[in-house]
């Protein structure tokens, strides 16, 4: 049986959940919502944002979550490493790029949306985007994915980390969106990011 999962076009968090569901070989529904009316996503989770994934009685919202949850119930094959400390340090990445990496980005994008954007703040967000490239730069030296093998890391990044290479699909207005594409330039730099990008893009998604 088929797990449901609510999504609207272009979520960077939709796609964690399509790339996680797609190295397990799991079939998804999708279920797409108008972004303008979130109303159904409100009456079965209690909020606003997608993804949000039904199997049977259980609703589940926020996207790492749902990876977390694929893992536990379907562990083969796995998007967490075993030893215990190794998986230990995939977590922490992973609430550090949720509390921290994706907040200059999320609060360039509300300014850009004011009457009138304070632009030395937009400026000293973006050179944190800027600053970390390093990390994931350092991250891959030696390896092929963040943590070694294909895994939830470089599910949960992925989403977020392709658009200074792959650039804006056709029709994606999201301002978010172009803020990824606009203040984090690659360069010649940070070509162990490039190379990641386009070896998870040819990843399958559910």
């Amino acid at each position: 049986m088929a797990l449901r999962v609510y999504r609207i076009p272009f979520s960077t968090n939709v796609e964690r959940v399509a790339l996680a569901a797609g190295h397990k070989g799991l079939e998804i529904e999708w279920v797409d919502v108008d972004p303008d009316d979130r109303s159904v996503l409100e009456q079965l989770s209690g909020q606003s944002l997608v993804p949000v994934l039904v199997d049977g009685d259980d609703v589940v919202s926020d996207s790492p979550v749902i990876v977390a949850l694929l893992e536990a119930r379907h562990p083969d094959p796995p998007l967490f490493p075993a030893d215990e400390a190794r998986r230990a340090e995939v977590e922490l990445f992973i609430d550090w790029f949720n509390r921290l990496w994706k907040r200059p980005p999320n609060l360039i994008a509300d300014e850009l949306l004011k009457p009138s954007p304070d632009q030395s703040q937009i400026e000293g967000w973006s050179k944190e985007m800027a600053a970390a490239l390093g990390r994931f730069e350092s991250l891959l030296a030696g390896r092929d994915y963040l943590f070694g093998e294909f895994g939830a890391a470089d599910c949960i990044a992925f989403p977020f980390l392709k658009y200074p290479v792959l650039g804006l699909p056709p029709d994606d207005e999201e301002t978010f969106h172009h803020v990824l594409v606009d203040h984090m330039p690659l360069g010649d730099r940070h070509p162990r990011i490039e190379a990641w990008v386009r070896r998870v893009d040819r990843h399958p998604r559910a």
